[in-house]
């Protein structure tokens, strides 16, 4: 059967020769008896004679990939909940606490091209199951770590970017094997619900459980035992599908992977990945940014209004705005990203081009949004948390959308290594540095002027102000994006369907059967 794992880890995790036999009912058009070229949509008998999988273990492999991602992200922001203690625990200022973000995004970034090949080859669920793990035993490792060893807290956060590599890069290609069209959109707006939630509990587990235990150690204790839980929901529950098999005529050959170096060649020909990447790593940049020093931020706020008392060496900082903000981040996740799904499914109908431009909205939109909350923050705590709800709505329209344009402008056995490629591209130029920048951009600032507790928030507020220039940036490049949406998903569906062979540089001409026979023709004259 298609769906079960009888693939050995190193080896391919789905047979050609496990497809469905041609003329199947239950499938429409080319995939039951051919009607046209054009693919068409399964339905939900067509899709279980395709993936090997019922209906209900297929939106049960989601939750439990949902689950995951909550958890990876959980676990990425507990450490933002509890930075101000770490910072009087270790005895460092905030490049350094920059930096312990900056370490963990450089090595996830370095990692993901490794499992983004490795996913497009071999078992997926193997490969998540042994990073995971990994993961947890790192992050358990790190909660013992003695206060004059700060370069070993640098080092484990660092192998923590072991396990997410292995995961992110893999579960959305899951999804799109298990479902199509506007079934795959609503998985995946499912799936992203989990980035912006999980990223608010971490805030919130961080800060609670320091409280209730009296130590911030304790934070770091939480999502190891969880880790454990995944693993064997992964390894009890997720079955693997044949890749690209929903999307493909069944006449069509099965698609083979191609060498690493002609994946990156075909990718970096992809106007809409190029772009859309672009686009994503202005969003990485805003929230690595916002997801460190927000809390910070915002605490010292309330120390210039005189609403809190500074913290002191050898106190816990105590401060309710990682609780606060982790509410924020939860709240404003889950109504951007259905916000942005629903209004790009809607506008679908009318503009193909919707996915990009809705993108772009929410990155313009938020940019003014989150400079008004940085400036407010002097005069009035409300209004900036008010601000930033905003501003963290329309940021959160991106994160299911960009996905669904990658996995539909990428061939399914190049999807692994785009998923990678867009990580390494996005954390390079966005939130492996970004922390660490404004760290460093605060500190330069603060030597600058007498030391006191508002040069600490000017300092901090005035670094925070990128942000708001990267949006706008970003925004510009969904709107390039825009420019080749179409013909570039074209292109990825006449790819699948097997009418566009793998073309050299010179070579742009696709084979189109015409009477009996085969005809080349410019892609041009078929994307038109």
């Amino acid at each position: 059967m298609a769906g079960s794992d009888t693939a050995p880890f190193l080896s391919q995790a789905d047979d050609p020769d496990d497809g469905p036999v041609s003329g199947t009912p239950g499938l429409p058009g080319p995939l039951g008896n051919p009607k046209s070229g054009e693919p068409e949509v399964p339905d939900r008998e067509g899709l279980q004679r395709i993936t090997g999988l019922s209906a209900g273990r297929s939106t049960l492999i989601v939750a439990v990939l949902c689950y995951i991602n909550l958890l990876n992200y959980m676990d990425r922001f507990t450490v933002a909940g509890v930075l101000p203690d770490i910072e009087q625990f270790f005895s460092i200022g905030d490049s350094s606490s920059g930096l312990i973000q900056t370490v963990f995004i450089s090595s996830y970034m370095v990692l993901a091209p490794v499992f983004g090949y490795l996913g497009d080859r071999y078992n997926r669920k193997y490969l998540m199951c042994g990073g995971i793990a990994f993961w947890s035993l790192v992050t358990l490792g790190s909660s013992f770590i003695p206060r004059e060893r700060f370069w070993l807290l640098l080092l484990t956060r660092g192998l923590v970017g072991v396990g997410e590599a292995s995961y992110s890069t893999i579960a959305p290609t899951l999804i799109a094997d298990l479902f199509v069209a506007d079934q795959r959109s609503q998985m995946l707006s499912v799936f992203y619900f989990a980035i912006p939630v999980g990223s608010g509990l971490g805030y919130i587990a961080g800060s609670k459980v320091k409280d209730v235990a009296g130590d911030w150690h304790w934070a770091l204790r939480v999502t190891p035992g969880l880790g454990v839980v995944a693993v064997l929901l992964l390894f009890l529950v997720v079955r693997e599908p044949p890749r690209g098999a929903v999307e493909r005529h069944l006449d069509s050959p099965p698609l083979s992977p191609t060498s690493w170096w002609a994946d990156l060649r075909a990718l970096a020909r992809n106007p809409s990945f190029v772009l859309s990447s672009l686009g994503f790593t202005a969003v990485a940049f805003v929230t690595g940014s916002l997801a460190l020093w927000a809390p910070a931020f915002l605490l010292r706020s309330r120390v210039v209004l005189g609403e809190t008392p500074p913290c002191l060496p050898g106190d816990s900082c105590s401060s309710s705005d990682s609780l606060i903000f982790g509410l924020i981040t939860c709240l404003t996740g889950v109504l951007g990203v259905g916000l942005g799904v629903e209004v790009s499914r809607r506008l679908r109908r009318s503009n193909p081009r919707a996915d990009p431009l809705v993108c772009a909205t929410g990155l313009l939109g938020s940019a003014p949004f989150l400079f008004l909350a940085l400036t407010c923050a002097r005069g009035s705590i409300v209004a900036t948390y008010i601000f930033i709800f905003v501003g963290e709505t329309l940021l959160s329209m991106n994160w299911a959308i960009v996905a669904d344009i990658l996995l539909y402008v990428v061939i399914p056995t190049r999807r692994s290594t785009a998923e990678a490629f867009q990580i390494v591209l996005s954390h390079l130029l966005g939130d492996a540095g970004s922390p660490y920048l404004i760290g460093l951009i605060s500190d330069r600032l603060r030597r600058r002027w007498p030391p006191s507790f508002l040069s600490e928030f000017r300092a901090l507020q005035f670094s925070l102000m990128l942000c708001a220039f990267i949006g706008a940036l970003g925004g510009a490049a969904f709107l390039g994006t825009a420019m080749f949406i179409e013909g570039d998903r074209r292109r990825a569906q006449l790819h699948v369907q097997g009418l566009l062979p793998e073309a050299g540089p010179a070579d742009d001409r696709i084979v189109v059967p015409q009477r009996g026979r085969s005809t080349r023709v410019p892609v041009s004259s078929v994307l038109i």
